[in-house]
């Protein structure tokens, strides 16, 4: 296990059969799925820049392309609902809700929006009225 391995061997066969598989098609190698994903993770975990992803995880461009792949066609959902599955079939899952309606108002002048008073066209009448 390297520094960079986030993912234990059980934790990535509860997802390994969600993630596409080589089609054995020419062109492209095709990444090796646990590195891709992994590196994805690390990404987020660290809140890193897409570019500073290390290495060892491969190009940055290809773990950013199978993210936003991964992302478009659903496959995070599916994975998403497969380990909340898992997790509240044995009982880790607790699910109290606790909402907060609270808000806060912030004070007028907290704005950024510039409104006209009148102030410079009251001083300026003022002056030319002066004897």
């Amino acid at each position: 296990m390297t520094r960079f391995q986030v993912l234990s061997d059980a934790q990535w066969e509860l997802i390994d059969d969600q993630l596409p598989k080589p089609t054995g098609l020419k062109g492209r190698p095709f990444a090796d799925a646990r590195t891709v994903v992994e590196g994805i993770i690390y990404r987020y975990r660290c809140g890193i820049a897409w570019r500073d992803l290390p290495e060892v995880f491969g190009p940055w461009q290809t773990v950013w392309t199978w993210h936003r792949r991964l992302s478009a066609d659903g496959t995070w959902e599916k994975i998403l609902a497969k380990l909340t599955a898992a997790a509240d079939a044995e009982g880790l899952i607790d699910w109290k809700v606790s909402v907060d309606s609270t808000a806060a108002r912030a004070h007028q002048h907290a704005t950024t929006i510039t409104r006209d008073t009148g102030g410079f066209i009251e001083l300026h009448e003022s002056w030319s009225r002066a004897p």
